[in-house]
């Protein structure tokens, strides 16, 4: 057996079962020798507690980091987005720049966020500069769109926390702590219809920062038709994308899951928009995405035997305008459809190649850098290393008095617009 492969896997899905089998690789259980484990994030927490006193060998690989709630779960996203932020103003970074009504020129990809109940008078406070808003309602640990609900009125909120029999404002479970963020009212349509993008992005080191954009996600459909009326702020077949609820609807069509891919969305802004704002929409959605990610790397437990395939969840206003909604996790790899069940096949496959280079047991020691053939429909976003070269090249020709040019590498992308120290490959 030496030289095979060993892998656990306690979510049993054929996407990833069928990837394993295809490179012969060998199951085996959580409890035997294993060199690679897809595992449940619970399962993750455990192996990582300090109880267990578990230490992973250089041969060994798991898809999640440790602490990786602190860009999954929304209160913490947001309160590491916030902390980064004001981070960068301290240092002067001009990536922290505001305009003349105090929003950040290049960092305001989130919505206004609050965390209930602990920002609840700072929440009254903003609703009360603009009470004709809506908001949405978010349990802090839940996914599917399990929770949620709209309140366009301060007196909704307040039944909803007397509804915990508590004389002071509280969420109704004390295990359930609430976001509640302005909600995105002028969202982009397609068809009449309100959709979301799931993008996916690899991450194999936080520190150096290093991660990859997948080409192959999509976008879901509401089944409804979107209107603004407050009269349908409880009508979620309207206002969540989620497949979860959404399947449950009269409109919802088996064969193309209410999805539509990525490059199919490209072509249509293409044509209706312009190649050039389109261009700059996902310019836009690459830079977001790397600062949410720059936004934890400093407290993220960077386990050189981790690594994570997030699920990015992106609304577009109808300014092409992107905006973060949250980050999964585990994204979901049921199958709704037959393009789905082969793109999550390609998702698995191409995260493997890279993770695990040419299918060779693992050692962490070595930072194996996958060669370009191998990222599939990855490409790779940012690189933090080649990002501090790029820029220790261009201070010492800008010293020289050279001019200052590309050193020729592939660029996946160039923050158009955008204060420059900040760079990727």
């Amino acid at each position: 057996m030496a030289g095979k492969v060993k892998y656990a896997c306690d979510i049993e899905k054929s996407v990833l079962i069928n990837n394993f089998e295809k490179r012969g690789w060998v199951s085996a259980s959580a409890d035997e020798d294993w060199n690679f484990y897809w595992s449940s994030v619970q399962t993750t927490r455990n192996i990582f507690s300090i109880e267990n006193g578990y230490r992973l060998q250089d041969d060994q690989v798991i898809n999640h980091f440790p602490n990786h709630y602190e860009l999954t779960r929304k209160d913490l996203m947001v309160k590491n987005l916030k902390r980064y932020r004001k981070d960068l103003e301290k240092e002067g970074n001009p990536v922290s720049e505001r305009d003349e009504e105090g929003r950040y020129k290049y960092l305001d990809f989130i919505p206004v966020t609050f965390l209930l109940p602990a920002d609840y008078n700072l929440f009254v406070e903003e609703f009360r500069k603009n009470p004709n808003s809506t908001w949405i309602m978010k349990p802090t640990g839940k996914a599917r769109g399990i929770g949620i609900f709209l309140i366009n009125k301060l007196s909704q909120l307040k039944k909803w926390s007397r509804d915990s029999k508590t004389n002071s404002f509280a969420a109704p479970s004390g295990k359930d702590a609430y976001v509640i963020s302005r909600y995105i009212d002028n969202p982009l349509l397609i068809g009449g219809k309100k959709f979301d993008l799931r993008l996916y992005v690899l991450v194999t080191s936080y520190r150096p920062l290093k991660c990859y954009m997948y080409r192959l996600g999509f976008c879901r459909f509401c089944t409804v038709k979107y209107t603004s009326s407050t009269s349908e702020l409880d009508n979620m077949f309207i206002h969540l994308t989620n497949v979860s609820i959404q399947k449950h609807g009269d409109e919802y069509n088996n064969v193309h899951g209410g999805k539509w891919t990525i490059k199919n969305m490209r072509l249509f802004l293409e044509g209706t928009r312009g190649k050039e704002v389109t261009d700059k929409l996902f310019d836009d959605i690459n830079w977001l995405t790397v600062h949410s990610l720059k936004a934890v790397s400093g407290v993220m437990a960077n386990d050189r035997h981790c690594f994570e395939c997030y699920g990015y969840d992106i609304i577009i206003d109808n300014n092409l305008k992107p905006w973060l909604i949250e980050v999964n996790a585990s994204p979901s790899l049921t199958s709704t459809t037959a393009a789905d069940r082969i793109m999550k096949y390609n998702l698995i496959n191409d995260s493997l190649n890279i993770v695990m280079p040419n299918g060779e047991l693992p050692d962490v020691r070595w930072n194996k850098v996958p060669p370009k053939e191998a990222l599939g429909n990855y490409d790779l976003l940012y690189d933090e290393d080649l990002a501090q070269a790029d820029i220790l090249e261009r201070d010492t020709k800008s010293r020289l008095g050279l001019s200052v040019g590309s050193r020729g590498r592939d660029t996946k992308s160039s923050f158009t617009g955008r204060p420059p120290p900040t760079t990727w490959k």
